[in-house]
C-alpha cells in the first residue's frame, strides 16, 4: 500500500476535483444538446478562457502594440483576465509561470528583488549593485533593487522579456526586463473590490493573512476626463514559528493608495498615475543550516529584527499623434525610504546583528517617436535618468568586538541615452530587424567603510570619508571617487512569418554599469588592490552578447501556440559579489569583476485549447554553464586553477518545467473555473565558491472559483507551494553554527561552511477569496 504524506494528499484531492470536471463538462453538452429544442433563448456567459488568449504587448515601444506571437523576441506576457486566473497577487508569484525564470526576493530585506534570467542575476541587498532584470512600472525604470517585490493590484498586464533588452531598455537588462503595467482610467464607470485570507494549514506554524482592496474607475467628462481610485490593505500575522519564544514570526502590515487621471484632447492623450507605499514589520525569518535541516522551516532566532517602507511613485505619460506616427513622452519619479534590523547570525545568540537605513529618489524622462507604416516600423528616442541614493550599514558582532560597527555610501547616477530600432519588410515573409543605442553613465560615490568607528549615519551626512578610522585604527575612513562609462548597444536580426507563424535570428550585446561597493569591511584590503597599479575604486563594468533563434507557431484559429528559442550568452568580466564567511565581520561580502562565461540554453512554451472548456500550458528551460577565463580567485583556496573552473555559475538552475490547465465548467448561469500549475525548478549554487546553494523545488499551485449567477460575483479557493516546499532567497556563509558535515566543505554540502544566514519563504498557504465587480 502507497502511503500519501499530507502534502500529496492535499495535492491529490485538488488534482481528482479537477480531473472530474472535464467529464462533467461533457455531460453537461450532452444535456444541453437533447433539451435545447425546449429552452428558451437566453444570452450566453461571457467564457472566461476568452480573456486569457492572445496577449498584446508594449515592450516593443512600436507605434501600436502587438500581439505577442508577432514579436521577434521570447516574451512571457499576462494579461488581466490570466493574473486573475492566476490569482497573482506579487511579481514573485510569477517564478512559477515561465522557464529559465527566477522572480525571487533575496530575503535579507523584505520586498528586495533578487531576478534572475536565463542564468543572469545577483545574489546581492547592496543597494548600489545595479540588476541584471530591469523592472518598468508604466514605463519608468526602477533604479534600486529595494521595494519592487511587494503586493500589487489593479494590473493591465505583465511582461517578462527575455535576454538582453539594451537597444529599447538601456544598460541593466542583461539578463531580460520585466514590465508591469497597472490599470489606466475606463470609459466605462467600474469596480472591482476583493477580499481574501490566507495562511498555513500545517500544525507549529504562524497565523493568518488578510487582504482587502478596491478600484473604482469611469468618466467625470465623457471621452475627455477619466479617473481610477484604488486602494489596498494587507495584515499577516506572520507565516513561521519562531522556537527561540514560540511567536509567530513574519508579521507585515502594508498600505497602497493610487490614483490616476487621464485627459483625452484630441490627438494628445495625457494619463498621470501615482502610488503611495507604506509597510511595515518583522525582519527576516533566517535559518542558520548548521543547526537545523534545510528541508524544514524550523529557525530559532533571539533578535525579531524589523522593516519599514514607505514609497511615492509617479508617472505621466503624454501620447501625441503627429503626422505618420506617434510621440510618446513618459516623466517618472520616485521616492524610496527604508529601514531594517535582522538576525544574521540566524541562531538564539546574539552574535551578528545587522540594521540599514535608506534612501533613494529618482527622475527619468523618456522621449520617442514611433512610426509603423507597411513595410517598417521606426522607433527613435532619448532617456534620461538621475538618481540619488544613500545608504547606512550597522553591525554589531559581539564575538569579534564590542564596538560597533557604521559605514555605507552615496551615489548620484545620472544616465544619458539616444536609441533606435526598426524593422524592415524586405520581401512580404522576410524582415530585417535592427537597433543602436548610445549610453553615457556618471556615478559619483562617497563611501564610509564598515568599520568598529564612533556612530555615525551616511544618510544623515554624518559619516566621514576622509581622515583616518576615528578608534585609532591604522586605516582610513573612506573615499570619495567618480567614474563614467560611454558605449554602444547593437542589435541585428531577421524575422521570417509564414501561416501564422515565424522564426527569427538576432545578435543583440548589452552592459551592466559598473561602480562601487557600499559594503566594504576590510578597509586596507581593498585599498591594497584599489591603489595598485592598474586598479580602482570602482568595479568595471560587465557586457553580455546574445545570439539567438527562435519560432513562434500557432494554428489558424489560435488554439495551438508553439514558442521555441535557443541561445548562447557570452559574458566578459562577469561581475559578481563575492560572498566568504568571515570572523572579524561576519561576512565579507566584494565585488569584482570575476570571469568571462558562457551559458548555453534551451526554452519552450506551448498552449493548446483542447476545447472551449479546457486550456494546457507547457514549458521548458534547459541551461549548461561554464567559466571560459577566471580573473579572480572564486573558490577561495588561494590561487587560480582548475578548481575555479569548474565551479558552477551561481544562479543557474540547469532544469525548469511546468505543466498546467485551466478548465471552465458552465452550470446554468453560473461558471466554474479550475486552475492547476506545476513547475519544477533545479538547485543551484548561490555563493560563487559553490558552498552555498538553494535546493530544487517542485511548486504545485491550484485554485478553483464559482463565478456565481450573480454577475460580477465570484468566490475562490486557492493553494500555493502544496507541496509544501521549503524554499530560501540565499544562503550566505556566516561563521557562526553547527558542525561541519562530515567535516569537510565542498560544493552543494548540507552545512556549508558550517553556518548560513537563509532567508525562509512561505510554504503550503490555503486561502479563500470574494470579488465583486461591476
Amino acid at each position: 500500500m502507497t502511503i500519501l504524506t499530507p502534502a500529496r494528499r492535499v495535492a491529490a484531492v485538488l488534482l481528482c476535483t479537477c480531473a472530474a470536471a472535464p467529464f462533467a463538462a461533457q455531460a453537461q453538452t450532452t444535456d444541453s444538446d437533447q433539451t435545447a429544442a425546449n429552452a428558451p433563448v437566453q444570452e450566453a456567459r461571457t467564457s472566461t478562457l476568452d480573456t486569457i488568449g492572445n496577449i498584446i504587448v508594449t515592450g516593443t515601444k512600436t507605434q501600436d502594440p502587438e500581439d505577442v506571437q508577432d514579436v521577434a523576441l521570447a516574451i512571457t506576457a499576462f494579461n488581466s483576465g490570466t493574473l486573475e486566473a492566476l490569482k497573482v497577487r506579487d511579481i514573485q508569484g510569477l517564478s512559477f509561470q515561465a522557464p529559465n525564470v527566477s522572480l525571487d526576493q533575496i530575503g535579507t530585506t523584505r520586498g528586495q528583488a533578487n531576478f534572475s534570467i536565463r542564468g543572469l542575476g545577483i545574489n546581492s541587498s547592496i543597494p548600489s549593485i545595479d540588476p541584471t532584470v530591469g523592472v518598468f512600472v508604466d514605463g519608468v525604470y526602477l533604479g534600486t533593487n529595494g521595494g519592487v517585490v511587494f503586493d500589487l493590484f489593479d494590473l493591465e498586464s505583465v511582461e517578462i522579456l527575455r535576454g538582453p533588452q539594451g537597444v529599447l531598455f538601456g544598460r541593466n537588462v542583461t539578463g531580460g526586463a520585466v514590465l508591469i503595467n497597472t490599470g489606466n482610467p475606463t470609459e466605462e464607470f467600474r469596480g472591482k473590490f476583493r477580499a481574501a485570507v490566507d495562511g498555513p494549514i500545517d500544525g507549529g506554524r504562524g497565523g493568518a493573512n488578510y487582504t482587502a482592496s478596491g478600484v473604482i474607475s469611469g468618466p467625470i467628462v465623457e471621452d475627455v476626463l477619466l479617473f481610477k481610485l484604488g486602494a489596498y490593505y494587507n495584515n499577516d500575522d506572520g507565516y513561521f514559528t519562531n522556537s527561540f519564544d514560540g511567536s509567530n514570526h513574519g508579521a507585515a502590515e502594508t498600505y497602497i493608495l493610487r490614483g490616476a487621471l487621464e485627459v483625452r484632447a484630441g490627438d494628445l492623450t495625457l494619463t498621470g498615475k501615482i502610488d503611495y507605499f507604506d509597510s511595515e514589520g518583522d525582519g527576516p525569518a533566517g535559518q542558520n543550516r548548521g543547526f537545523f535541516s534545510r528541508e524544514s522551516f524550523d529557525f530559532a532566532i533571539d533578535n525579531r529584527g524589523f522593516y519599514t517602507n514607505e514609497t511615492i511613485n509617479a508617472s505621466l505619460t503624454a501620447e501625441w499623434d503627429i503626422g505618420p506616427g506617434t510621440l510618446t513622452n513618459i516623466l517618472g519619479y520616485r521616492d524610496y525610504q527604508a529601514t531594517t534590523d535582522a538576525d544574521i547570525d540566524a541562531t538564539a545568540l546574539f552574535l551578528f546583528h545587522s540594521g540599514t537605513e535608506t534612501e533613494q529618489d529618482q527622475i527619468s524622462n523618456e522621449l520617442r517617436y514611433a512610426v509603423s507604416t507597411d513595410n517598417f516600423d521606426l522607433t527613435v528616442g532619448a532617456f534620461y535618468f538621475d538618481q540619488s541614493i544613500a545608504y547606512t550599514e550597522v553591525r554589531d558582532i559581539p564575538p569579534s568586538t564590542p564596538l560597533t560597527f557604521y559605514g555605507g555610501g552615496q551615489q548620484d547616477h545620472e544616465v544619458i541615452g539616444l536609441f533606435a530600432s526598426g524593422q524592415f519588410q524586405l520581401t512580404d515573409a522576410l524582415s530585417v530587424i535592427g537597433g543602436i543605442r548610445w549610453s553615457q553613465e556618471t556615478k559619483d560615490a562617497a563611501i564610509t567603510y564598515v568599520r568598529p568607528r564612533p556612530e555615525c549615519s551616511v544618510v544623515q551626512g554624518t559619516c566621514p570619508t576622509t581622515g583616518t578610522n576615528g578608534f585609532g585604527l591604522p586605516e582610513n575612513n573612506g573615499f570619495t571617487d567618480s567614474v563614467r562609462f560611454r558605449n554602444v548597444s547593437p542589435k541585428l536580426g531577421l524575422q521570417y512569418e509564414f501561416a501564422d507563424s515565424q522564426v527569427y535570428a538576432h545578435w543583440t550585446r548589452g552592459y551592466r554599469s559598473g561602480g562601487y561597493n557600499f559594503r566594504i569591511t576590510n578597509a586596507n584590503a581593498f585599498e591594497a588592490i584599489a591603489l595598485a597599479p592598474g586598479g580602482s575604486f570602482s568595479f568595471d563594468e560587465e557586457r553580455v552578447d546574445n545570439y539567438e533563434i527562435g519560432g513562434k507557431f500557432q494554428t489558424a484559429d489560435g488554439s495551438l501556440t508553439l514558442n521555441l528559442a535557443a541561445y548562447i550568452t557570452e559574458v566578459k568580466n562577469m561581475q559578481r559579489e563575492i560572498n566568504q564567511s568571515s570572523a572579524a565581520s561576519g561576512v565579507a561580502q566584494s565585488i569584482f569583476n570575476t570571469a568571462d562565461a558562457t551559458i548555453t540554453g534551451f526554452e519552450a512554451e506551448a498552449r493548446m485549447r483542447l476545447s472551449d472548456s479546457l486550456i494546457v500550458t507547457a514549458n521548458l528551460g534547459l541551461i549548461n554553464d561554464e567559466y571560459d577565463a577566471i580573473l579572480f580567485d572564486i573558490s577561495g583556496d588561494g590561487v587560480i586553477d582548475q578548481a575555479d573552473l569548474d565551479l558552477r555559475l551561481p544562479r543557474v538552475p540547469e532544469v525548469t518545467w511546468g505543466v498546467g490547465f485551466i478548465h471552465e465548467l458552465f452550470i446554468g448561469d453560473s461558471e466554474i473555473l479550475t486552475r492547476v500549475n506545476y513547475q519544477y525548478r533545479d538547485e543551484f549554487a548561490y555563493t560563487d565558491n559553490n558552498f552555498g546553494y538553494v535546493q530544487d523545488i517542485s511548486n504545485l499551485e491550484a485554485n478553483i472559483t464559482w463565478n456565481t449567477p450573480m454577475e460580477g460575483l465570484s468566490f475562490s479557493v486557492y493553494g500555493r507551494n502544496l507541496f509544501d516546499e521549503v524554499q530560501v532567497g540565499g544562503d550566505t556563509q556566516v561563521p557562526f553554527g553547527g558542525p561541519l558535515s562530515n567535516g569537510v566543505n565542498r560544493p552543494f554540502d548540507a552545512a556549508p561552511a558550517a553556518g548560513t544566514f537563509s532567508p525562509l519563504s512561505k510554504g503550503r498557504q490555503v486561502g479563500v477569496e470574494a470579488l465583486f465587480e461591476f
